[in-house]
């Protein structure tokens, strides 16, 4: 049978197409969509966690100017704030059990140093009747459980990932065109109730 040129061009056109489409519903781009949304869950923590690291400076202040004889409890916030926000684990460093649990550690310790600050403010009703006080506490306890949401969905986006590249046909996609994406590390918790927000009361 002879095929014209023009014929034979459109068939192989046609072919490709029907190819590129297959692939795709196969979930050739699974992988790296859902590498990329878990990274963007990550970076949704770190926002969260540096909001609450920009609001302690105003609350450590705050609670200075009534709270003068606590000044154990004010230091212990502020080291534990500088050592929270000293460790950074950025998308290239996620898959790094060992740095994501530094961090994690450093932020527990710093959830604890704020949890005795609180404890420490019940002692000065002038304080619990400050505006800038209450508006800073709302804002922590805003911020408190946007944290516990980004490190939800943050769990969530991993666990995602990682079932997409564990099973097929994601293991295949994996092992020949996505080798070098990691499975990904995610917190565990290190405490009872650590998946919840704190309770902020003041």
């Amino acid at each position: 049978m002879n095929v014209s040129p023009v014929y034979r061009s459109r068939l192989q056109v046609a072919t490709l197409l029907v190819l590129v489409a297959l692939l795709t519903a196969c979930g050739i781009n699974n992988i790296p969509t859902l590498d990329e949304q878990a990274k963007a869950a990550w970076g949704q923590v770190q926002n969260q966690y540096q909001r609450r690291a920009d609001l302690i400076p105003n609350l450590v202040e705050t609670v200075k100017g009534y709270a003068k004889h606590e000044e154990a409890t004010l230091t212990a916030v502020v080291e534990a704030r500088a050592k929270a926000t000293s460790i950074q684990v950025d998308a290239s460093t996620l898959d790094n059990p060992e740095k994501l649990k530094q961090f994690q550690q450093a932020q527990d310790q710093l959830t604890g140093a704020l949890s005795r600050l609180m404890v420490v403010s019940e002692r000065y009703p002038d304080l619990k009747a400050n505006q800038n006080f209450l508006a800073l506490q709302s804002q922590l306890e805003g911020t408190e459980n946007r944290i516990a949401v980004a490190r939800r969905d943050f769990i969530l986006a991993v666990q995602k990932y990682n079932t997409e590249i564990r099973t097929f046909p994601g293991r295949l996609w994996h092992s020949v065109m996505y080798s070098d994406l990691p499975i990904r590390e995610t917190f565990e918790a290190t405490s009872p109730g650590a998946d919840k927000a704190p309770e902020v009361k003041f």
